[in-house]
């Protein structure tokens, strides 16, 4: 039960009875949330500030009709306009125990919502070069991405979540000379690592599997043959270990979508050009000379280019290097025109820091090949400080001096690893303190609200300890008379529960799985502040010996704040124990 969505729906009806002419576009504008500060009430709405300019009436005169229309509505205890057109309501008590009730009975789906209606949305993110072990700069992306997917399924929408491989590159060729000297240090060599070259020992195995299959034979043969070999498995061993890393922070894929497939003759690349021309989007032409900073893929020569300031971009793109092969920019084109091919038409983009000039262009990309059907939203992960006591901390590890995904989660455990990396804004840059991960205090997120869920099973083995004739099972709490739950401390903890279905519907519609993150621990808080009145309360206790329909009651509270941190955690990827060490 979504008692917000729930007088958002009523609002709605109500202003269409009053006002037959309100157009459905102003209807759509409505807004039902918390009021900002709570002494104002329940909920909030904007409705009367969105309808008034297409009614032709003021705010206060909507406001003050739908307040006389609430009056008369038996879970509304009062309807207040508020300055210029707000109106505040508060709500009846029988309404919020109602919507305790609903979260026994929705359990693991109390908060999932068909938001999406079953639309296909790919989500691609990670996207790391092949060259190596995945780093601490991919770690947030990767949480961020795989938070974001199951925040969208929570929701509704059909996920996708891709990985695409840039195999294509000068980059590969080079990891692939690489690979080759560590080919020829497995056969008694002695090698030296020119500079450009990756030195780090990840490619010694390879160069003892290459060693162990071809022996000496990969010497006689010419070195594009020999590089080819090469190539092959390397990429592969380059993808196992990022799979493996990945897995480490519970982040798995659905499709590994490969760049080297989009090029070659009658490749999507080729294709793609050959539309565009046929659309007109491409032409050939020169670049002014930029302004201030050179752009990477500006030449001052006559060149192909695909028209993106049609499309909202800054400049026109090239799309063909002076040696004739494909830009970095006509692959993007062409694999987004793929997905939408493969039916997407939305499309989210997790890039990391670096990328932000690239936000432009594809959103120009995508509304090209699909003729304005499909969106992409392109989220950008900023950088992440080591710290430890706030100061900077170098690890000691294993891999010289690149701080790997492994070594992150090592150190930390994966769920202080998730949590705390999207307990920040995925656009805001931040500091991951190592000793902060580690307290058990309220100043540690993920062992405050963890402990939370820790506690509430706590209790319960308190209770069968204290009180063994009485039944705590599932459908005795069900059956719990929840009236008995009439203190203020009560209601608040229970408006903080229902809450849930908002902020997860809110997340999801604004990309933004880190308010799943606060959510939780300020539900953790209320949840702690509840217990320790308690001790000062004898009233407040959760259990009252000698009153055991309210404790029953306060149970059921207690559940129902348990479920509802541990469908937020399963958002996240984040466990939820039931002790903690």
């Amino acid at each position: 039960m979504d008692i917000f969505a729930l007088f958002s729906d009523r609002i709605k009806t109500a202003l269409a009875a009053l006002y037959p002419a309100c157009p459905p576009e102003a209807l759509a504008r409505v807004v039902v949330e918390p009021p900002r500060d709570p002494s104002h009430g329940d909920l909030s709405t904007n409705a009367a500030m969105v309808t008034a300019k297409p009614l032709g009436l003021s705010p206060r005169a909507i406001a003050e009709a739908l307040a006389q229309h609430f009056a008369a509505d038996a879970d509304v205890v009062s309807a207040e306009v508020a300055g210029p057109g707000f109106l505040n309501f508060r709500l009846a008590t029988p309404l919020y125990l109602k919507a305790l009730a609903a979260i026994a009975q929705d359990g693991d789906g109390y908060g999932r919502s068909s938001l999406g209606q079953g639309e296909r949305v790919n989500v691609e993110y990670v996207s790391a070069n092949p060259t190596g072990p995945m780093h601490v700069g991919h770690t947030r992306g990767a949480v961020f991405g795989d938070a974001l997917a199951s925040l969208l399924a929570w929701t509704g929408f059909d996920v996708t979540r891709e990985y695409y491989i840039n195999d294509a590159g000068s980059q590969i060729d080079t990891l692939s000379r690489s690979t080759l000297l560590r080919y020829r240090e497995a056969l008694g060599e002695t090698i030296d690592i020119p500079a450009g070259f990756y030195p780090g020992d990840y490619l010694v195995p390879v160069g003892r599997a290459l060693a162990a299959e071809f022996g000496r034979a990969l010497l006689d043969k010419p070195e594009a043959e020999a590089l080819l070999l090469v190539r092959e498995r390397v990429l592969a061993a380059m993808m196992d270990l990022i799979r493996a890393d990945l897995a480490k922070l519970n982040v798995h894929h659905d499709v590994f979508f490969s760049e080297r497939t989009l090029h070659g003759p009658g490749g999507d690349v080729e294709a793609t050009l050959k539309w565009l021309r046929d659309k007109g989007m491409v032409y050939e032409g020169r670049l002014e000379p930029p302004k201030g900073k050179t752009p990477e893929d500006w030449e001052d020569r006559e060149q192909t280019l695909f028209r993106a300031t049609q499309f909202g971009d800054d400049v026109d793109r090239p799309l063909v290097k002076s040696d004739g092969s494909y830009t970095y920019f006509a692959a993007d084109i062409a694999y987004h025109r793929n997905k939408v091919l493969r039916g997407f038409k939305r499309m989210i983009n997790v890039l990391g820091a670096d990328h932000s000039g690239y936000i432009k262009r594809l959103e120009a990309a995508v509304h090209a090949v699909s003729l304005g059907e499909a969106t992409i939203d392109v989220r950008i992960c900023q950088l992440v400080r080591l710290m430890k006591n706030g100061e900077p901390f170098k690890m000691s590890k294993r891999s010289g001096d690149l701080v790997t995904l492994a070594d992150l989660v090592e150190e930390v455990g994966v769920d202080a690893a998730r949590f705390m990396l999207l307990y920040r804004r995925n656009d805001a840059a931040m500091d991951f303190d190592f000793a902060l991960v580690k307290e058990q205090s309220r100043d540690n997120p993920v062992f405050y609200v963890q402990y939370a869920f820790a506690r509430s099973y706590s209790l319960f083995r308190k209770v069968a300890a204290e009180l063994p004739g009485l039944d705590v099972s599932d459908s005795a709490l069900v059956g719990a008379d929840l009236a008995r739950l009439g203190t203020e401390a009560d209601l608040d903890l229970i408006r903080q529960l229902v809450q849930w279905p908002r902020v997860v519907r809110a997340a999801a519609e604004a990309h933004e799985p880190h308010r799943i993150a606060f959510y939780l621990y300020e539900l953790a808080g209320a949840f702690h502040g509840f217990w320790a009145r308690g001790n000062q309360e004898p009233e407040l206790r959760f259990v009252q010996a000698d009153n055991l329909p309210l404790t029953l009651a306060r149970l059921a509270m207690v559940a129902a704040t348990r479920q509802v941190i541990h469908n937020g955690l399963s958002v996240l990827g984040v466990s939820a124990p039931q002790e903690l060490s």
